[in-house]
């Protein structure tokens, strides 16, 4: 048995907690009565306003982006008709921060956030005060609150706040007073018991809990619940760094108990009001339960190029050819053999000698995580050779008191950079490595290209994840792989002072009164969304992209760091759409834009568009031929693509919306890999079509026709009538779309949710 599923056990069955000591298989209340005893339930109850705990409509306390998210989500609302942000609002400066590339645009973009803030009553956080994640801690969660994020790691369930990041589409209902609409999500105990040992952090559980979760899509779209003796066991801040994380188990949302510790942080940090216990009822039921066991957990590391890829350190460096041999076929099969990685030279005298460590971000840079990891580097240094190291505390107030008890002063003395509070390592911003370098970090994502490099350029690099701890302890070592369990050093306990002044100087709070006085600033790259039309009666899609990837990323779609400066300008940033794996993607997709273009100009344009376009002409023939009521009015030409499981990872809405103005219709696959890049999809009228699995019935560059499809969306069918066009034969399908509410059907039929709610107002 492996070390993870030792200390991390799925019982793989629902049951009922009693006192919070024990899972039985029964109980003396009925099941429907346990559910409601769950942490998760009664905060849902609380902010769901349709008086239907199975089909919930949630109003959430806040709302919080950062600089690659705020413009898209404000320019809808501007073209919605917004006056006043209706709950509080904040957007933070921590992605696009760094106004180094792309000339003017990313200031330009703090400057639209900051004139956005004051027109419509909002809260501006300015560039290198605090990564999002952890202002959203120090001064907005809060025991039994709801806060909706447009990043995917929007989990503040440490601090008993139920927090879910989502698209921009979803904060967008929430600024207009609309509701986050969802069937009630089935919760998971994730049951606490040990104490970690020494060396271990909580990016060591957290990538235990990934490794063994992820792929059996254990806790998908659920709630993770923590409970369980070892909660107490674990100080607010180690449970924030495990937290932060469930987002890559693809869980919807997180919470755990609260005690005396919760309080004293809350107490720290200028808001004991916020404090409440939260704790499963006497009888709680739970429909999935997972055992941990903390005194089990090793330092860990998930290997290049998935979050769940996980080993331990011990077990890496004691097989080292084979983990990097494999990690390297995963490469080929990834890359489509366009690059070459080759880590195996990276061992030197039998151990693997890494390229740079970097601590940084929502994750890693926390206080406890950096205090940690100077204690271990005090009095080491990195050397003069390959090895680098940066670290990026996650707020100037945790900035600031690293500086007042000499952890600063460790770090510099071993040789570390100390940078500015910046997301940039995370989403391939900062600190890109070297070609065939590679970097280990305790952050969030170790995706294909996340760190920065580019395969369509012939560059590749490695990220590797690791606890801030092992992460020194390598450095100490001058690179070579080191957990932290192998060090004699004592890593002190730090008692954290909150300068809350750091804030009051410099943040922008407007106590959510708008001044309509105020106008918005515009600078040169921020461009309106294109205007969309509504779902015609029926469809034809061409397929110009074929993914049989088993997993395809949300960076994959759209990648994140080269791509940040164009946030704020949908036709820039759609030219980097599927860059890194279907490079022939944009022109493929625009030729099919053009054919819809010219329907929508009318029948001389369309006309000539059949005479040119030989492969549209023998398509709408064909189809011509056996439905005569087709016409040019009636039937809408755009593309979609076929992925087997799109969407892990980031909830940018940019993936979605990038194929949207681009003429997307639709996307096809097997599955979902998130709620959210299904939520994105309809939210800009993309039809999330479902197909089972095995040989498709169609090729790229395939025509499918969908012959009454808005009908179809309008009498709530499920399953859907579609018919392949390769060359002269016409094949007939099925495929599906899931579950819709009759908002998202709505917001389909309309063709976005910006003209669903223009019609609405």
């Amino acid at each position: 048995m492996s070390v993870i599923d030792d200390a991390v056990k799925v019982k793989g069955h629902g049951a009922y907690l009693i006192d919070g000591k024990e899972f039985t298989g029964s109980a003396s209340v009925s099941k429907e009565e346990a559910v409601r005893g769950t942490i998760a339930y009664g905060i849902l109850k609380e902010h769901n306003s349709s008086g239907n705990m199975e089909e919930l409509n949630i109003r959430f306390d806040c709302l919080t982006s950062h600089d690659i998210t705020y413009v898209g989500i404000i320019q809808t609302l501007r073209a919605s008709g917004i006056d006043k942000f209706p709950v509080p609002y904040v957007l933070t400066n921590c992605h696009n921060s760094l106004c180094a590339v792309g000339g003017t645009i990313n200031e330009d973009d703090h400057v639209f956030g900051l004139s956005a803030a004051r027109r419509y009553g909002g809260v501006y956080v300015p560039p290198h005060q605090a990564v999002i994640h952890q202002y959203a801690r120090e001064m907005l969660a809060g025991c039994g609150k709801m806060i909706l994020g447009s990043d995917s790691h929007t989990r503040y369930g440490a601090l008993g706040t139920m927090a879910m990041g989502e698209g921009g589409g979803e904060l967008v209902k929430q600024l207009l007073s609309q509701t986050y609409d969802i069937r009630r999500p089935e919760v998971v105990a994730v049951y606490l018991t040990g104490t970690p040992s020494y060396g271990v952090g909580p990016q060591d559980v957290a990538l235990a809990l990934i490794g063994r979760l992820f792929a059996d899509g254990t806790v998908k779209n659920k709630v993770m619940e923590f409970t369980g003796p070892g909660v107490k066991n674990l100080s607010v801040d180690f449970r924030i760094g495990v937290d932060v994380m469930t987002t890559e188990t693809t869980c919807l949302s997180s919470i755990w108990d609260t005690d005396e510790k919760t309080e004293e942080w809350l107490a720290i940090h200028g808001r004991a009001e916020d404090y409440k216990e939260l704790k499963p009822a006497s009888v709680a039921y739970y429909d999935e339960v997972v055992e941990v066991d903390l005194s089990r957990i090793r330092p860990m590391i998930a290997m290049p190029f998935h979050p769940s890829n996980a080993y331990t350190i011990d077990e890496v460096n004691s097989n080292l050819k084979d983990v990097l041999h494999e990690v390297e076929e995963r490469a080929r099969v990834s890359f489509g053999g366009r690059v070459d990685v080759d880590l195996t030279k990276k061992i030197h005298d039998g151990r693997l000698l890494v390229d740079q460590g970097i601590i940084a971000g929502c994750a890693g840079g926390g206080f406890e995580n950096l205090c940690a990891a100077a204690d271990i580097l005090d009095g080491a240094d990195i050397g003069a050779d390959e090895f680098t190291m940066s670290v990026y505390p996650a707020s100037m107030p945790v900035y600031a008191e690293l500086i007042k008890n000499g952890a600063i002063s460790k770090f510099v003395d071993a040789g570390v950079v100390v940078k500015t509070c910046f997301c940039g390592p995370c989403f391939g911003a900062g600190d890109t490595p070297a070609n065939n370098a590679f970097s280990i970090r305790h952050s969030t994502r170790n995706f294909p290209n996340r760190e920065g490099s580019k395969v369509q350029n012939g560059q590749i690099s490695s990220v590797a994840l690791m606890d801030a701890r092992s992460i020194a302890a390598t450095a100490a070592n001058k690179g070579y792989l080191t957990g932290a369990d192998k060090l004699d050093v004592r890593i002190g306990e730090y008692r954290y002072f909150f300068d809350s002044r750091i804030y009051e100087k410099r943040v922008f709070d407007s106590k959510g009164e708008a001044d309509a006085s105020r106008e918005v600033v515009l600078g040169p790259n921020i461009k309106d969304w294109p205007e969309m039309v509504p779902l015609t009666d029926n469809l034809l899609l061409r397929i110009v992209s074929e993914i049989h990837d088993p997993v395809t990323t949300t960076d994959e779609l759209i990648p994140s760091g080269e791509t940040s400066s164009y946030r704020s300008n949908p036709l820039g940033l759609a030219e980097f759409t599927l860059s890194r794996k279907d490079p022939e993607y944009v022109g493929r997709a625009k030729a099919v834009r053009a054919y819809e273009e010219a329907r929508e100009e009318g029948a001389e344009a369309f006309d000539k568009v059949l005479e040119d376009a030989s492969d549209l002409r023998d398509a709408w023939e064909r189809i011509r031929s056996e439905y005569k009521d087709v016409s040019r009015d009636n039937t809408g030409i755009g593309s979609s693509i076929f992925a087997v499981k799109p969407g892990d990872g980031s909830a940018r809405e940019q993936a979605a919306s990038c194929q949207k103005v681009l003429g997307g219709w639709a996307n096809i696959a097997n599955e979902y890999a998130t709620k959210r890049y299904r939520s994105n999809l309809i939210n800009w009228g993309m039809i999330p079509f479902i197909i089972p699995g095995g040989e498709l019935p169609f090729r790229n560059l395939d025509y499918i026709f969908l012959p009454g499809i808005r009908k179809a969306i309008e009498e709530k069918s499920q399953d859907i009538r579609a018919v392949a066009v390769s060359g002269q034969e016409l094949k007939e399908f099925v495929l599906t779309i899931g579950d819709l509410t009759d908002h998202e059907r709505e917001i389909i039929l309309e063709g976005c949710l910006i003209n669903f709610n223009r019609r609405s107002r």
